[in-house]
């Protein structure tokens, strides 16, 4: 039988995004509901290594559903990287008297999570918080949905002046590895070409497309970037391809950054972190551990953190051919 979990520790890990808050007030209230407690760790790995420790119960996450990036912040711990660093960390957890811990991050705050667990036996249960998407094991990472929804009101903005001036925009959004935020907000924004990183389209594609373009009466035109796109240049270099090749275009770049990972979560997000919270802390006092809780087919499911950090996410398909229809 496996021992009985009297106090859970919480962090988020690596790059923030939207929901995260709402996960941690799951984690909390779902804690507070089994009778169980809870303590916030500050800094993700590095808090854990320096003690940066807090208590928190159901009052303690009041009012955080609704707002972007994590009250309980975020840092990169190098330290946490060494033998002597995580030994400090277990060291304060054991001082704390906590049991088990919820990651709330990407791959790399679960790589974290499982190297600790196999040198400490330490249970430890991940909740994806990512907008890339990018992770294996779940349909939808946190914070994806408000990033999507992000860029599609950004280019639908960009599109009015656009096609005011007759110009071609360049749109880089974030997904150094991962195409998923480019195609699908590529898609609701009606974009008339997109570029990503798992689909060598190439520089001739993109100029046969604004050909076609142009040639069907469009005046104007809005291309979608991933950053992590595979045609070799830059979104600045892009545009003076595309001027060299269409002086006819004025072309701009517009670089939309971290305001991608910014802003009040949406419902989709706010529900999907309620129910990965209660889900994590359930799993933990099933005695589980090593596991992603995640959404597949709508339900949550669990994933082995091993499989979550190695598998790597498939493009849809579907998504693209879509894409290329849309574009006509």
């Amino acid at each position: 039988m496996s021992k009985t979990i009297k106090k859970i520790g919480v962090l988020t890990s690596g790059g923030d995004s939207p929901g995260m808050n709402a996960a941690i007030r799951s984690v909390v209230r779902t804690c507070a509901f089994h009778n169980i407690e809870c303590v916030g760790i500050y800094r993700g790995y590095q808090g854990m290594i320096e003690g940066d420790f807090k208590e928190l119960g159901p009052r303690s996450v009041n009012n955080i559903i609704n707002k972007g990036g994590t009250f309980l912040k975020s840092a990169r711990s190098l330290e946490f990287r060494t033998p002597e660093g995580r030994k400090k960390a277990y060291d304060n957890l054991v001082k704390e008297g906590v049991e088990a811990l919820v990651v709330i991050g990407g791959d790399g705050s679960f790589t974290g999570g499982l190297l600790f667990n196999t040198e400490y036996g330490f249970p430890v249960i991940g909740i994806p918080g990512t907008i890339d998407n990018d992770i294996y094991g779940t349909s939808h990472t946190l914070g994806y949905d408000t990033a999507l929804n992000t860029v599609v009101e950004v280019i639908d903005k960009i599109r009015d002046t656009a096609s005011s001036h007759n110009r071609l925009f360049l749109i880089e959004v974030m997904g150094r590895d991962a195409g998923h935020i480019a195609l699908n907000a590529g898609i609701g924004a009606g974009a008339e070409e997109i570029l990503i990183p798992e689909e060598d389209l190439g520089l001739e594609r993109l100029l046969d497309s604004l050909k076609k373009s142009k040639s069907t009466g469009k005046t104007s035109s809005i291309v979608v970037i991933a950053e992590g796109d595979k045609t070799g240049k830059n979104v600045f270099e892009l545009k003076d391809y595309v001027e060299s090749n269409f002086p006819e275009y004025d072309v701009r770049v517009s670089v939309l950054g971290h305001m991608q990972r910014g802003g009040a979560p949406s419902c989709f997000d706010r529900v999907l972190a309620s129910r990965l919270g209660v889900k994590a802390v359930e799993t933990i006092l099933e005695g589980k551990t090593n596991f992603m809780v995640g959404l597949l087919n709508d339900k949550i499911e669990l994933t082995p953190l091993e499989q979550a950090i190695k598998g790597h996410t498939e493009i849809d398909r579907e998504l693209l051919r879509v894409s290329d229809i849309m574009s006509i």
